[in-house]
């Protein structure tokens, strides 16, 4: 596929990388030659020293032959222009990386934008669904109830599950593999992925769960509390009460999408940022001008009584030492926003919590455009090695031939779930996929554009 980037900023950067590890015909430009020195002998790509705003510049990244025209300057109108010139020049799909609200889609939809993405919006999205519930690290809802979820959770040594031995509360399951447990659940679940250090496992039926893996498990809302009591986090609070240290775009986004019935406070240092921060936020936010690395002021404003701790500060160290402190104050719920992606499995490594990446966030949703199968959402996962994408199923296509145990699937590939007539589903190795299903789907280590064949 040919595809034109404009702007090489994070996210410009970070989606050529992997477009070319693909072998895509990316081309980056960007008005900086500086940004682009050392990119085009690190990657396989092309560069070019360009306006994105300029006809000229636009001709000279062959924009009239492109397949997609992804524009993701920092600036939101030079976005729209630069799309819309790239469609008036030919390029077959556009994307405009800003303006995602509902009524404004018309519009740029004459204008030749075909969709639109707002990072700090889905960001806000991941951050209010994972601040939820103090015991997972992340949680995904599948399906218009929202009834099939995917939750990945921190394993520690007082766990009815860590370690050699599997039991239960009642001590009714004492060594038994993780096949074996999910069939005494009445298959109440999927273990689908195992983050182990730095690896990324799949689990075959023999295997156990050590202390410190993160456990990504598939489930239905009817079972939520089984993986909540086999995790060994029965114990751990509803979020009531939270607190957001930086009061950017994010921060915003952030408390629209969090539950008015959460007591939250925002720490900002900039006192002018914190006036305008009242008008922005919801009513029942309360705005405190300080330093988030100020323990004698985060104790003040009740630190050590929180349930949930948002990092969203500017700057990855601090939110990551943040996160470390809140954790060792006893706070359950952590996030950290980090945006370098070098530091994430340091993150990781530190247990911060749930850590949100906007560059992933956004590739995932760019991504999506690439596949040629009818995908709804992929996400690309911060701290695994994965992705979880949405297939829908279409008629005579390869997955409704056989069951899902004889579909021959790739490795690290596993289907934990579906969607049928709006509700959500475990599957199981004998299911047959229908016409109209929604599955979703764990790939492990890149093997997501290998379905293609299975559901196109």
């Amino acid at each position: 596929m040919e595809i034109v980037i404009a702007g090489a900023g994070a996210v410009g950067t970070h989606l050529a990388r992997l477009l070319s590890k693909d072998h895509h015909n990316v081309v980056l430009m960007d008005a900086d030659e500086n940004k682009l020195s050392t990119l085009s002998t690190e990657l396989d790509i092309m560069t070019l020293p360009a306006s994105p705003l300029s006809i000229k510049g636009q001709k000279n990244a062959r924009t009239e032959h492109a397949d997609l025209f992804i524009a993701v300057m920092p600036s939101e109108s030079a976005n729209i222009t630069c799309a819309a010139l790239a469609k008036q020049l030919g390029a077959k799909r556009v994307d405009s990386y800003e303006y995602m609200l509902e009524e404004n889609k018309p519009l740029f939809r004459a204008m030749g934008i075909e969709t639109l993405i707002y990072p700090e919006l889905l960001a806000a999205r991941e951050i209010a669904d994972s601040a939820s519930s103090s015991w997972v690290r992340q949680m995904w809802r599948f399906g218009p109830r929202e009834d099939l979820l995917l939750v990945s959770v921190k394993m520690h040594d007082n766990n009815p599950i860590a370690d050699t031995e599997i039991r239960n509360a009642d001590n009714v399951l004492v060594g038994f593999t993780l096949k074996e447990i999910g069939q005494q659940h009445g298959h109440s679940f999927h273990v689908v992925a195992i983050k182990r250090g730095r690896d990324t496992v799949p689990p075959h039926g023999d295997e156990r769960i050590l202390p410190r893996d993160l456990v990504f498990f598939m489930t239905t809302r009817e079972h939520l509390s089984t993986i909540r009591h086999l995790a060994g986090k029965d114990s751990y609070p509803v979020v009531r009460r939270a607190m957001i240290i930086g009061g950017g775009k994010l921060s915003v986004r952030a408390d629209w999408e969090l539950p008015d019935s959460l007591d939250l406070k925002i720490v900002e240092p900039s006192y002018e940022r914190c006036h305008q921060l009242a008008s922005l936020l919801k009513p029942r936010t309360l705005v405190v001008n300080g330093e988030g690395h100020d323990m004698e002021l985060l104790n003040d404003e009740g630190f050590g009584n929180l349930e949930a701790f948002i990092a969203l500060t500017p700057n990855d160290e601090e939110n990551i030492l943040a996160c470390v402190s809140a954790r060792r104050k006893g706070v359950r719920k952590t996030i950290a926003q980090v945006e370098n992606l070098d530091y994430l499995d340091m993150a990781e490594d530190l247990d911060v919590g749930t850590v949100i990446n906007k560059k992933k966030i956004a590739a995932s949703h760019i991504y999506r455009m690439l596949l040629k199968s009818d995908v709804d959402n992929v996400k690309m996962l911060s701290v695994a090695d994965a992705d979880v994408a949405e297939f829908v199923v279409k008629a005579d296509t390869r997955v409704t031939k056989a069951p899902v145990m004889k579909l021959g699937l790739p490795r690290g590939v596993n289907i934990g779930g579906l969607v049928r007539d709006g509700h959500g589903q475990l599957v199981e190795g004998s299911t047959l996929l229908r016409e109209g299903d929604t599955v979703v789907v764990f790939c492990i280590g890149g093997t997501l554009k290998r379905l293609d064949r299975f559901f196109k």
